[in-house]
């Protein structure tokens, strides 16, 4: 085992579990949209909210612009997120049989969509090997050394070549709970992270 799965099989076992549980395709995708700019537990707040109302592409399609800029208030852009939602759903509900498509081609055609928001439907709602990099994958993947990277698309080719296949699933959840709780954008929490031992911002000294 290196150095970089034993990083990832303690923080398997430190972190928490990700909040958001759902397997259906449709709802993560919604949910990743709508999670632009938006915290956490907002996104997933109004995302239920959202499902429990329009549950498939066609109550989706069908529903109102207005409804929908509702029930995903306060989410950022949430009018111009009610918009997108609606026609990604008249989309899947009339050029996909209803069915979200599961290949990365087909994904990024969708308005809204981009490489993370696709990669995150593939993997987690289509078990799909497929590494999501979003801030926090980018920004944490950096600071520990595995990578040296300016760019989120940068640094998922450069995972896609060091990390295991067997972690490219779980790889975008492990990393998101630890840089919420742990390795935070400003004033991580490095006296009480337990992999800075492994950690090329920890020993450089550049923590505060």
């Amino acid at each position: 085992m290196n150095y970089v799965e034993k990083v990832i099989e303690i923080l398997k076992k430190e972190v928490p579990e990700h909040p958001y549980k759902s397997k259906n395709p449709f709802h993560i995708l919604i949910a990743t949209i709508i999670s632009q700019r938006t915290k956490d537990e907002v996104t997933y707040e109004v995302a239920n909210k959202l499902f429990a109302k329009y549950p498939r592409p066609k109550d989706l399609k069908n529903a109102d612009e207005e409804e929908i800029a509702r029930l995903i208030y306060p989410a950022g852009f949430y009018k111009q997120k009610a918009k997108k939602i609606k026609e990604v759903a008249r989309i899947i509900d009339e050029e996909y049989n209803g069915k979200v498509p599961d290949n990365l081609d087909e994904l990024l055609k969708l308005p809204g969509v981009g490489r993370k928001t696709a990669n995150i439907v593939l993997s987690r709602g289509f078990g799909k090997y497929a590494i999501a990099v979003d801030t926090h994958v980018h920004r944490i993947s950096n600071r520990l050394g595995w990578v040296h990277t300016k760019t989120p698309e940068e640094t998922e080719k450069e995972l896609m070549k060091i990390l295991p296949k067997k972690y490219w699933l779980e790889i975008n959840t492990i990393l998101v709970m630890f840089g919420r709780t742990i390795c935070r954008p400003v004033a991580p929490k490095c006296n009480i992270c337990p992999v800075k031992d492994y950690c090329e911002f920890y020993k450089k000294g550049k923590r505060k």
